[in-house]
Order: C-alpha cells, then structure tokens, then sequence
C-alpha cells in the first residue's frame, strides 16, 4: 500500500472490496433510517443487483411515503455511476415519468459521477432532491404504485 502526496492515497480499492464495504455500511443502518440499501441477491458473486429504499423527507408531498429504487452496479463501477431507476412511482424532474429511469443529466450526482461516490451518497441526494422547491409540492402518483 503506497500513500499519495499532500491529501490522498494512492491506493484504489477493488470493485468487489468497494461493494463489500457498502454492503456492510448498508446493513448496519443510514443516518436516521430513512434511506437503506442492499444486496438483491446474496449469491451474486458480481454483486450488481441492489435495491433502496428512501423515506420521503418531511414537509413535502412525499412525506411518509416509501419509495424503492433498483441500483445496478455494473462491472466498471464505482468508475462508473449505477444505473438508478425507481421501481415506486413517483414525479419528479430528475425521473423519466414512463420508465422511473433517474436521468443522469438532470441529477448530477450521476452526471459529475466521481469514483468516491457510494450508493448511500446516491440516495441521500436523491432524498434531498425529493425536497428541494421544485419537487417537494409536485402532484404525486397513487402511493403504491409502481414502473
């Protein structure tokens, strides 16, 4: 293990250790419970498939709400971003309204993807999105509804 300069390693972990890592800090819990995440299957050895979970944030039309998203961890990950689609329905101006696709050029999160990125980080800003002023009042599909 060899460190870098001023402010960094050097050091890039592995796509597997990576995901590892996340799994473990999914399953152990977020922050104050309202975004989690993991493993679609626990045989995968690749470990693409992965599902989340956001509460809706408060004072905002997507209060109480459970929103599940599908994260797809592909082989160039965390090189590159997931692919993120909704499985619950839901309006907001980063999803594309027919397929629940998070649209990479309007949630810039995936757009600016760097590798230090995580799917925790994802979903948190994902949340945070569902609050900012242009979201937080748009009407909403029926809850329980899905893409």
């Amino acid at each position: 293990m060899t460190l870098g300069g001023s402010g960094g390693s050097g050091v890039v972990v592995p796509r597997n250790f990576r995901l590892l890592e996340e799994l473990e800090r999914g399953e152990k819990g977020i922050g104050d419970g309202t975004v989690s995440y993991g493993m679609d299957d626990g045989d995968d050895i690749y470990m693409r498939s992965w599902t989340g979970t956001i509460i809706g944030p408060h004072n905002t039309v997507h209060e109480g709400r459970i929103y599940q998203l599908k994260l797809f961890c592909d082989k160039d990950y965390p090189d590159k971003p997931p692919s993120v689609r909704f499985h619950s329905r839901i309006n907001m101006t980063c999803v594309n309204p027919d397929s629940g696709v998070v649209d990479t050029k309007k949630f810039l999160v995936l757009g600016n993807w760097q590798r230090d990125y995580t799917m925790e980080y994802i979903l948190t800003h994902l949340k945070k999105e569902m609050a900012a002023s242009y979201n937080r009042k748009l009407v909403q599909p029926p809850e329980g509804t899905y893409f």
